[in-house]
Formats: C-alpha cells, sequence, structure tokens
C-alpha cells in the first residue's frame, strides 16, 4: 500500500517549490518485476525486382539505353545457358550486342512504356475486350501485336499499323531526338517523317517535336537566334536640357589619304582619322581631326574640344584601345581615382561601352553615318585637288555646320512657325528668330545683346521640350522583354570573323543588370588552346545554348 504505483509522486500531495528543480523516477527499472525488457521486431519484406521506367530516367541518348537494356538481356541469356563458350555466366562481354538481342531490347523497352502509360488499355487488349469511351487511344483502334500496341488499320506493317507511344514518356522525347540526329538536325518536317518511317506513332507529337528541337543544343549552335533584350529607355543625359556639349558622345571614323608634302618622285601620302563629338540632348555635332589612332592624339582632340566647346560631364564611348588609353591616361576612366586638373572642378568622367557593342552608341553611329555621306558628296567634287591636311580640316568644318543646320522635328506646313528647329539655332545664335512672349519682349532682342542670346535660347529650349522631346518615347524596336541570361548559362560567343561553327563556347561569369533589371551586358568565359580567357560582352553578342536550370535538372536525373 506504501509503493509509489498508488501514492504517485511527492509533487502531487506536497506543497510546490519553484526554487528546486528535482528530478525524479517513478519506478526502478532493474527492481520493478513489473518492468519488460525491451523487445526488438525485425520483419523482412521480399519485392521482385522489376524493370520499371523509372531507371530510364539516366540514360540521355537511344542508343545507350538500347546498348544497356540489351546488355542485361545477353547477361540473362549466359547466366541461363549451359554452353562452354566465353559469355557464359556473369562477366564483361565487350562483343558488339546482335541484332537479335537489340530487337529483344527495343520491344522490351516500347512494352515497358505503353503498360505504364496505358495500363487499362494493355489488360483489355490482352484479354480481347473493348475500350473504355474514356480511352485517350480510342480515336486510333488500338489493336495488340506482339505485346505492344499499334494503331489499327487495313494493311499489318510497321508504317501502316505504327507503335503507340505517349508523348509524356522520357523514352519517346530520346527516340525522338535520336531520330532528330539522323535527318542531320533539320526541322520538324523532317523529323516527323523520319519518326513515322521508323514505325512510331506519337500521341500529340507536333508539339513533342517542336519542343525537343526548340530546345536541341546543336540546332542551336547552326541555326540558334542572338539574344536580345527590351530596349533600355534613354539616359538621362538625352532628356536634360543641359548647355550644348555637357554630355558628349565620341568616335572616331576615316581614315582618308592626305598629301603631306611633295617630294621629287611625287608626293608623301599619309593618313588622317576624325574624331565625332555629339551633344546627347541636342544632337549638335563637332569634328575633330586627329593624325593617328593613339592616345596622344585623342588627347589633342579632346583639349581642342574643350577649349573650343567647354568642359563637359560626361564622355561616353566604344571601348577602342585609343578611347581606353586616353581615359586611363587623363585620369577620367573608371578605374582611375584622380581626375585630369583642368577637368576636376566639373567632375567629368568617361563612360565606356561593352567590346562590340556598336548598337549601344547609336546617338554617334547615326551622326557618323551621316557625316560619310555629305564627306563623300564633297570629296566627288574636288576629287581634281589634291587632298590635304588643310583641306579635309575645312571639309570637316563644313560637315559640322551642315549636320548642325539640319532640322531636329519634321518641318511644319503650319505659316505661323517658319523658322526650323535645328542645333545651329542655340550653337550659333544667328537664325532670325523671333523671342516668345515672355519676360523678353520684342524690343529686347535690340536693346542688349545678352538679352537677343537669352530670347533665343529660350526659344530653343521651349520648342525642343514641346517638338523635339516627344518623337523620342516611341520603342522602334525590341519592344518585348526577354529571359535575363544568368551565372551558370552556356552561350555560343559570336566571331564575325569565323565560321558559325568555330564559335567557341562559353559560360557566363557574371552579369551587369541595368536599372530596369534587365541584363544587357555579360562576362564570358571561354576555353582556346588550353588557356581560360573572359570576355566582356554584350548580349547581342552571344547566343543561348543551355539554360541553367536545365543543367540541374539533367544533372539530377
Amino acid at each position: 500500500m506504501n509503493t509509489m504505483w498508488f501514492t504517485g509522486p511527492e509533487f502531487l500531495h506536497k506543497p510546490p517549490k519553484p526554487d528546486i528543480d528535482k528530478s525524479f523516477e517513478l519506478v526502478d527499472p532493474e527492481s520493478d518485476v513489473d518492468v519488460r525488457p525491451q523487445l526488438t521486431t525485425l520483419a523482412t519484406h521480399i519485392s521482385e525486382g522489376k524493370l520499371t521506367t523509372e531507371r530510364f530516367q539516366r540514360f540521355s541518348t537511344w542508343d545507350s539505353l538500347l546498348r544497356s537494356v540489351s546488355f542485361l538481356i545477353h547477361q540473362t541469356r549466359a547466366h541461363k545457358s549451359d554452353s562452354r563458350d566465353a559469355c557464359k555466366g556473369w562477366h564483361q562481354c565487350n562483343k558488339p550486342r546482335s541484332q537479335e538481342e537489340l530487337a529483344k531490347a527495343k520491344l522490351v523497352i516500347l512494352k515497358s512504356i505503353q503498360n505504364e502509360a496505358y495500363p487499362e488499355e494493355y489488360i483489355a487488349l490482352q484479354e480481347n475486350r473493348t475500350l473504355s469511351r474514356a480511352s485517350a487511344i480510342l480515336d486510333l483502334d488500338p489493336f495488340m501485336c506482339d505485346g505492344l500496341l499499334r494503331t489499327g488499320g487495313h494493311i499489318d506493317s510497321d508504317v501502316k499499323n505504327p507503335i503507340i507511344l505517349p508523348k509524356q514518356s522520357h523514352v519517346t522525347k530520346l527516340l525522338v531526338s535520336h531520330y532528330h540526329a539522323k535527318v542531320a538536325h533539320q526541322g520538324r518536317h523532317f523529323t516527323e517523317g523520319a519518326v513515322r518511317a521508323a514505325g512510331l506513332w506519337i500521341v500529340a507529337g507536333k508539339r513533342l517535336i517542336g519542343s525537343v528541337l526548340h530546345h536541341c543544343v546543336t540546332c542551336r549552335k547552326l541555326r540558334g537566334k542572338i539574344e536580345v533584350q527590351k530596349m533600355a529607355d534613354l539616359p538621362p543625359e538625352r532628356l536634360s536640357s543641359s548647355p550644348p556639349f555637357t554630355y558628349v558622345g565620341l568616335d572616331v571614323f576615316g581614315p582618308w589619304n592626305v598629301t603631306t608634302r611633295r617630294t621629287r618622285g611625287g608626293a608623301a601620302h599619309s593618313k588622317r582619322w576624325a574624331i565625332l563629338f555629339t551633344c546627347m540632348s541636342t544632337r549638335a555635332v563637332h569634328v575633330e581631326v586627329i593624325e593617328s589612332m593613339d592616345s596622344s592624339s585623342c588627347i589633342n582632340a579632346l583639349r581642342r574640344f574643350f577649349a573650343l566647346r567647354g568642359p563637359a560631364k560626361q564622355l561616353r564611348s566604344d571601348r577602342g584601345t585609343n578611347f581606353v588609353g586616353a581615359s586611363c591616361e587623363l585620369g577620367m576612366g573608371q578605374d582611375v581615382p584622380s581626375v585630369f586638373k583642368y577637368l576636376q572642378e566639373n567632375g567629368c568622367k568617361w563612360e565606356l561601352n561593352p567590346p562590340h557593342a556598336s548598337h549601344m552608341g547609336g546617338v554617334w553611329e547615326r551622326m557618323i553615318g551621316v557625316s560619310r555621306r555629305i564627306l563623300d558628296y564633297m570629296l566627288q567634287q574636288s576629287k581634281r585637288a589634291p587632298l590635304t591636311h588643310e583641306v579635309l580640316c575645312t571639309l570637316m568644318a563644313e560637315v559640322s555646320a551642315i549636320i548642325n543646320a539640319r532640322p531636329l522635328v519634321p518641318v511644319s506646313s503650319d505659316p505661323s512657325s517658319p523658322v526650323l528647329l535645328t542645333p545651329a539655332m542655340l550653337l550659333t545664335q544667328k537664325p532670325g528668330l523671333i523671342a516668345p512672349v515672355g519676360s523678353f519682349g520684342k524690343e529686347d532682342l535690340f536693346k542688349c545683346q545678352w538679352k537677343q542670346v537669352q530670347a533665343l535660347a529660350n526659344e530653343f529650349w521651349t520648342r525642343w521640350r514641346n517638338e523635339y522631346l516627344h518623337t523620342l518615347q516611341p520603342r522602334r524596336k525590341w519592344r518585348t522583354a526577354s529571359r535575363n541570361l544568368q551565372v551558370g548559362d552556356i552561350v555560343l560567343l559570336k566571331q564575325s570573323q569565323s565560321h558559325r561553327n568555330e564559335w567557341p563556347m562559353g559560360q557566363v561569369t557574371s552579369t551587369f543588370p541595368s536599372s530596369d533589371g534587365k541584363v544587357r551586358k555579360i562576362e564570358v568565359r571561354t576555353t582556346s588552346q588550353g588557356k581560360v580567357k573572359t570576355f566582356l560582352r554584350p548580349i547581342s553578342e552571344v547566343v543561348l545554348l543551355l539554360q541553367k536550370d536545365s543543367q540541374e535538372s539533367t544533372e539530377d536525373n
């Protein structure tokens, strides 16, 4: 009666003691006879091994799957065989598989996927019963032949009665890829004909064939399109009403052969290039002639430009070697902390576009095209006279004047606004403009020169905002957003100098998203002749071969 089994532990009938944490035991397992020892029960379950379609997921080609299953069939026959040849029992056989073993392996594989995809139809046709009206293959009028489901018909052959295969099976995808390679990676029509000629009927096969061709890496190498992304928003400097040549884009074009001096044998010739500076907001241009494509000539042209047009806040250009060298030498590069002495107060910096990205500099590339056309006409008219350095500089100045006099907006047929909106309207202040009604009246044009200049500038910027700025709103192309390239994607690096079959493959190691979150510039790592190289390229220079998520799913399988 005094055992703990009837009274319970002490904390049930005694006052609680919260300050004391005391552990207790109900019984002593060793002394109490009612406590039984712990028993361990083991159960054995016997399962019969079957070759299911889950094992087929490990194979990436139809040939490897067929060889593996035929090898299992060969091992099974060798294990059961009583002959004394070499192929007896479990062994490593390096002999090629016979046609009988390959045919048997194909039959086993197709039976497995049919039995898993259409179990009710498979059993019903084996027992010669009618299929249910809810059957997915009822319209094909299937029948059983050699243990396989075939489409119905009057003629018994593989072409007239092809084998029915489900679309969602991994083996079906392997078969489509196999026959797609047989027709040399041609289009859907060729691949579908090859599959049908092989005696196979794929349910909803057109969609499956289209999906396999879309993800085919070889087809992407041969005919894959260059990556594109939605056109980015215009940079803020294109939309700011800042003084002319505050934000500048520049590029080099040329060369031209000029006569430098007369010699006894004739004349000595040398080459000349030109740097075109264009204002990002007013679209005015300024051209400077240079003697060579090195950093020193580029620096001298920049000094002349700044002396004539004033300092700039930002320079934009492509990644030419002369521009890279000049930006570093002037201290305006992104990786150089110091700034050139006469640009310190203005904080000028140099932004370089990625290599091979001429479409990112369309502002100055368009002006270079116009300059070339004008200069071609001028050189044609003066082809009899020798082209000297002085004549070339004069022609470049006239080209700049012609470009700066062009209308920025379509010419209006309204008689009340006969004056054109041109960059020269702001640069030269010489067009016969009438000042708008406001703080400066018509009489102010003739009182003070500074008021006249201010009135002309106000007229330009007012019309610039009202007539020109809204023309920049629509996107001419690249209107839809695409998938951003990610780190780990496998791409094909475009090289204009070589054939497409010789373009190297690379892996994306870094991405550079723009302000809108879209990736338009990437870093690609390739291997050439045992050396690892890294390139900075725009997405327009690569072809996507394999996405990162596709690689991970392939590795999991």
